[in-house]
């Protein structure tokens, strides 16, 4: 039941995370010239992947995914709100400051010294890569953003 749990928790983020980058590329697809979309979508493509391989595994050991990302969803959905109607400078920082809290919730996941094979390998092939890569990406359009 732990894992069933904390596989939620997980899925329940990446949810989270495709909310909020459809609303940033829904924000971004009325602007003009801006190559941030291009670069946002296969980080949103890869959440949508984590979601699909976080509910086939909770399926797999006889858990039920949840559906939606919960109140944390909510609360993520008000703060990018905020941030892009700040610009796209703010928008991208919140998204830069969720993947690495996520990317630092999959690190306290690897030191479960009783995660099982399953989980841990899903987590170290698939979920903290694209995290980290989704941190370097933002890190770059950062960079190259003003204000």
């Amino acid at each position: 039941m732990h894992n069933i749990n904390t596989l939620n928790t997980f899925l329940k983020d990446e949810l989270s995370a495709m909310e909020t980058y459809q609303q940033v590329l829904n924000s971004l697809k009325n602007e003009v010239g801006l190559g941030n979309s291009e670069s946002l979508m296969p980080i949103y493509d890869d959440h949508s992947e984590a979601v699909f391989s976080l509910q086939g595994l909770i399926r797999r050991l006889d858990g039920t995914p949840v559906e939606s990302s919960g109140a944390w969803g909510t609360w993520a959905k008000m703060l990018m709100g905020g941030a892009t109607m700040m610009g796209h400078k703010s928008a991208l920082k919140a998204l830069h400051e969720g993947e690495k809290n996520g990317a630092k919730d999959f690190e306290a996941a690897l030191e479960d010294a009783e995660l099982p094979s399953d989980i841990r390998a899903l987590i170290e092939t698939k979920l903290l890569p694209d995290q980290q890569e989704h941190i370097r990406i933002l890190e770059q359009l950062l960079d190259a953003t003003v204000a």
